[in-house]
């Protein structure tokens, strides 16, 4: 049996008995969130995952709504979602993706349908494994590392696929969720979105041959 076979029989094993026991815990944060209505509870969006299949993720809500556009995501933080987000308990309800299949306790994350057209070839190597809760990406800085260096982390994970890589990974993210230098101070630098960052690069290629 393949590694990645057993991995993905493992891991929904596993969601599945971190469900029941963290279940206090996800009641206690979805009562808390639906103290300010239903629509409050879970913030669902679609993402593209192993083979470019586009899935719908789902994490605890953490951020007001941004009808009108003109909020930055760092101005939308509730009081209660940064709690939530600097001791990721927000990606608890993700392991419901996984055990659902769509998505990997450890593996590149997972990330929007619309950076699809923007990949470079070497880098679509990221879609032969499934997307993870926390990765090597996540370990190395999260959004305060440039999109190359993220991507190029996801590539050289699902070419080296293995236990000891996992087990470095998860003892890692535990590392970071215990220590002072938190996510939560990664997730203070708001990097630009893929599509917007190589359009952009694009553009000014294009500019540069005139």
């Amino acid at each position: 049996m393949s590694y990645k076979l057993t991995k993905s029989i493992a891991e929904r094993f596993i969601s599945l008995f971190l469900l029941f026991a963290l279940s206090p815990l996800l009641l206690l944060i979805l009562l808390i969130l639906a103290s300010g209505g239903p629509k409050n509870i879970f913030f669902i969006q679609n993402r593209t995952g192993k083979d470019q299949k586009i899935f719908r993720l789902i994490k605890f809500k953490t951020m007001r709504d941004n009808a009108a556009g003109l909020l930055q995501d760092k101005d939308r933080l509730t009081f209660f979602g940064r709690l939530l987000r600097s001791s990721s308990l927000d990606e608890l309800p993700q392991l419901w993706n996984v055990l659902t299949g769509q998505m990997s306790l450890i593996g590149p994350r997972p990330l929007l349908p619309e950076y699809l057209p923007w990949y470079y070839a070497c880098e679509r190597l990221r879609f032969t494994v499934r997307p993870g809760i926390t990765g090597l990406a996540q370990i190395k800085g999260r959004n305060s590392i440039p999109w190359k260096h993220r991507l190029r982390y996801d590539t050289f994970y699902a070419q080296k696929i293995c236990f000891s890589l996992d087990l470095f990974i998860f003892l890692h993210t535990l590392l970071l969720l215990f220590s002072r230098n938190t996510i939560e101070k990664h997730d203070k630098i708001f990097s630009h979105r893929l599509d917007v960052e190589r359009s952009t690069l694009h553009q000014t290629s294009e500019k540069s041959l005139f």
